[in-house]
């Protein structure tokens, strides 16, 4: 410990020749790229030899209004000259001269957003020592055009393009197309070239002091950190800004001495497929920057790689046996001691091949579960290990279509990626016109926003898009719940009901005309693009068994249809734990009947209008109850609030009711007008209504008694657990659990037969946290119902939040969407006091949680802390909850 303190206050870290300061513990101080050099020297692994300055440095250079300090410019000279006696060349030196790259390197990787300069060292004189060191002088100047090409733009600012454009007409000019065909001549009239373009620009020389040099890249380096790409890279990303990059001064290797010379880049396995094979580029006679730029057109690393090809290019395998199979041995090796796929970077010299960087490659999440578990079943892994080497939103990802990155692509505009996958379909902006439109093909429901109302329409359509919403707004809760691709929050997105027309940032579309959405990314595109299903394979069917052999949280499904229940019971869901009744409502052939009952003036009529219901969810219960036959099925009795139940603001479904009904059209409205809320979250719903009506809790509790009855008949073993929801305190509860037990009661003395069910609650108020003990003390279980909570606690309807919630991400008031992963400082912390309380009274309680959140990884984390007994998420998200529950239970 007092070692990694001493290094910790270190800044500069060299390595090489089989030893080196620092490695992975110090990824943080070194970077990605330093600590794998560090790490890779430590293991005997041929790495040109330098040092890596503390990315502490990146912070104090940028408070130091971008400049050096001093007394770091006397430890890199110092190092500089360590640096010299281990290679024996001379920085500088007109004889002998030492050249080295100067390369970014953060602490998480990202490729390609930072700057990087190669051949440092070179100038007017010192390229002559070069040329006659090696004994090739059109290697020597080669070097000495391309350090002026990226000095130039890196340092200086020029324009790149302007320089690619000379060598782009010297070629031309020559009639030669490869740059390893220009010659040592051909070379230098470039050189000459650059060097005037230079001058013509800045009106000064290009710069010949080398030291001076040395600062100007560093300091280049350390200002990448903060380019706009960087930045807009790590928002992306959610990398913070403040841990800075590491900068690595290394002494060059060169893949551009001649023919038995090369540069390329190579995987230990194939990141498309995850296929346990090398898979990577090469080119001969070049830097590595030619790989980076693409503008040379790389050759295969291997005969198998050839399959990919057009062409018929050597593969390194063939042209460089030796190479190949010293770099082969190295890759095997760097997988073994990171126990992961690596991304590396080799340089071949004379021969010789070199590693410059190793790094955990990015591969697709069909590619990252085969290889995790291929790994694993190779003996390079644990199971833990396994699951450990896997982000669980990788598990979502394939679950979904995606978009075929190689389709065309017009760009609309971007809302928030509330449901993964991609849809392409027609605009229709209603829910009736969608259920019309999906009888003849694909389609895309278009709002302002859905409510539940729109079930139907959303049922009917591949996607959703809405102008308004968060994550977890009404579209984005459903959407997920039926595995559908959703996008909301789209502000650019201006539905216009009267006209049929949606503008999306300055395209007006006509209802009909069709779009594609990514609700992956939130993107949306004209037209029809194309899409992509991965298949799942073996490999994910061991993931999700590896995942439920660590998991503790029993993970549970979100379902009241049958379609629901047989993707839960596919996705081996152990059972459901929560079944939203409302919803069953919804449905065409029972909507207006309850409207109706909705609509009775007194109680005999609400009666023999329920009685109606009773039937459909007697029906409704018994099929979910057979799907999920011996496994526990929690049915939540009615919640939201009744105005939910009718058209908003529209004449021709409102005269429709009238007619289907026999009312007075007057008379439907002043009735639906009267159960309007102003804040219908906190109003006459949940529990509230059941002790205002509670012949509705009546009938809801014999239907799930009844289909019971008929499952005991047929030898169905039925589990039911009914849930009272929006319970704020234990006189609430008891009122209703006498409510549901005196029901049952009667129903046993009228069917004969003994029921056993569970009874209990959902905790989503603030009140019902204080007064969990007392109502655990009365329960069989709990279930967290975190959507409200949240909610009620911060005081954000989550329906409205997305006007909002970007700016306070932006400004770090909320580092996560509260409604998307759980804010642990608040609603966190709400859980926390439930829960000790709730065990206190009542130790034999059983504690779920069924808000979106049971579907987070981040939130099922902590929920893992708190040693909750079960999720509730939705069908498609089981996996990745399983996932989730399997690699955090490790590691509470």
């Amino acid at each position: 410990m007092n070692k990694e303190k001493e290094e910790s206050k270190k800044y500069i870290f060299p390595f090489g020749n089989n030893k080196a300061e620092g490695g992975n513990h110090l990824k943080g101080i070194l970077g990605n790229k330093g600590a794998g050099l560090a790490e890779m020297s430590k293991m005997k692994i041929p790495v040109p030899p330098g040092f890596t300055i503390s990315s502490k440095i990146c912070k104090e250079f940028t408070n130091n209004s971008n400049q050096l300090p001093e007394s770091l410019k006397e430890l890199i000279l110092s190092a500089m000259t360590q640096l010299e006696n281990a290679i024996g060349l001379k920085f500088g030196d007109e004889n002998n001269p030492l050249l080295i790259s100067v390369r970014s390197g953060a602490q998480i990787s990202m490729p390609g957003m930072m700057e990087t300069i190669l051949n440092l060292g070179l100038n007017d004189t010192t390229v002559k020592g070069l040329a006659k060191i090696t004994k090739n002088p059109r290697f020597a100047y080669d070097s000495y055009r391309r350090y002026i090409e990226m000095y130039s733009h890196v340092v200086l600012g020029l324009d790149k393009s302007k320089f690619e454009a000379i060598l782009h007409n010297k070629k031309a000019l020559l009639g030669i197309k490869k740059d390893q065909n220009l010659t040592e001549e051909n070379l230098k009239d470039v050189i000459d070239e650059y060097k005037n373009l230079v001058k013509n620009i800045l009106n000064k020389d290009f710069p010949q002091n080398i030291t001076n040099q040395l600062w100007s890249a560093i300091s280049a380096v350390f200002k990448s950190w903060n380019v706009p790409r960087a930045i807009k890279y790590r928002s992306m990303n959610n990398i913070p800004n403040d841990v800075g990059t590491a900068v690595n001064i290394q002494a060059m290797v060169f893949g551009n001495k001649g023919e038995d010379c090369a540069t390329g880049v190579v995987f230990t396995r194939n990141p498309s497929t995850g296929e346990n094979e090398i898979f990577g580029e090469y080119i001969v006679n070049a830097q590595g920057e030619d790989i980076v730029s693409g503008a040379i057109t790389p050759s295969p690393i291997n005969i198998k790689s050839k399959e990919q090809c057009f062409g018929d290019e050597k593969s390194l395998e063939e042209l460089m046996p030796k190479a190949y199979q010293e770099l082969k041995t190295i890759l095997h090796k760097l997988e073994l001691h990171y126990k992961d796929m690596q991304d590396v970077e080799f340089t071949i010299e004379n021969g010789k091949c070199w590693i410059l960087q190793t790094r955990s490659a990015k591969r697709t999440a069909h590619a990252t579960i085969k290889i995790a578990v291929d790994m694993m079943q190779e003996g390079i892994l644990t199971k833990q290990q396994a699951l450990d080497n896997i982000e669980p939103e990788i598990v979502e990802k394939v679950l979904h279509p995606s978009i075929d990155p190689r389709a065309v692509k017009i760009f609309l505009s971007k809302g928030l990626p509330a449901s993964p996958g991609a849809a392409f379909g027609k605009i229709a902006l209603s829910s009736s016109k969608a259920e019309i439109m999906a009888r003849h093909g694909e389609v895309i429901l278009v709002r302002n926003e859905t409510n539940p109302e729109d079930i139907g329409g959303i049922g009917a359509s591949s996607g959703i898009l809405t102008a308004r919403g968060g994550m977890t707004s009404h579209a984005a809760v459903v959407a997920r719940g039926m595995g559908k691709p959703c996008v909301t929050g789209a502000f650019e997105v201006m539905v216009d009901n009267e006209k049929s027309t949606v503008k999306i940032n300055n395209t007006i579309l006509k209802e009909g005309e069709l779009i594609t959405i990514n609700g992956s990314s939130g993107e949306i595109f004209l037209g029809k693009v194309g899409t992509i299903q991965t298949k799942l394979d073996k490999s994910f069917e061991n993931l999700i068994e590896i995942a439920e052999e660590f998991a503790l949280l029993k993970v549970m499904a979100n379902a009241e249809t049958i379609k629901d229940a047989k993707v839960a019971k596919n996705f081996n869901a152990c059972g459901i734990g929560l079944c939203r009744t409302e919803h069953m409502f919804f449905q065409e052939d029972r909507i207006n009947i309850f409207r109706e009952m909705i609509l009775s003036q007194n109680l005999e009529e609400r009666s023999k209008i329920l009685n109606q219901l009773l039937f459909y969810q007697e029906e409704d219960f018994y099929q979910l109850f057979k799907i999920m036959s011996g496994l526990p099925v929690t049915i939540r009795l009615l919640d939201p609030p009744l105005h939910e139940f009718f058209p908003q603001n529209d004449e021709d479904e409102l005269g429709h009711m009238s007619q289907l009904m026999s009312l007075n059209l007057k008379d439907i409205k002043n009735r639906v007008n009267s159960l309007k809320e102003a804040n219908p979250m906190l109003g006459h719903r949940g529990c509230r209504l059941a002790i205002t009506y509670p012949e509705i809790y009546q009938m809801q509790v014999k239907a799930i008694l009844r289909a019971t009855h008929r499952c005991i008949k047929e030898s169905i073993v039925t589990i039911p657990e009914i849930m009272v929801p929006l319970v704020m305190n234990k006189a609430e509860f008891m009122m209703l659990k006498s409510l549901i037990n005196d029901t049952a009661n009667t129903l046993e003395k009228e069917l004969n037969t003994k029921f056993v069910y569970k009874l209990g609650s959902m905790i989503e108020l603030p009140a019902a946290v204080i007064n969990a003990g007392e109502i655990a003390s009365e329960a069989d279980f709990i279930s967290f119902g975190t959507n409200d909570l949240t909610q009620t606690c911060l005081g954000i309807s989550r329906d409205d939040a997305g006007k909002f919630l970007r700016t306070y991400m932006e400004k770090g008031i909320f580092f996560e969407d509260p409604f998307s992963s759980i804010h642990e400082q608040t609603v966190g912390e709400l859980l926390k006091m439930a829960v000790i309380s709730s065990k206190k009274h009542n130790p034999a309680i059983k504690i779920g949680i069924c808000g979106e959140h049971a579907g987070d990884p981040a939130s099922i984390k902590f929920f893992n802390k708190l040693k909750i007994d079960y999720i509730s998420c939705s069908p498609f998200r089981i996996p990745i909850a399983k996932v989730s529950a399997g690699k955090y239970n490790a590691k509470v």
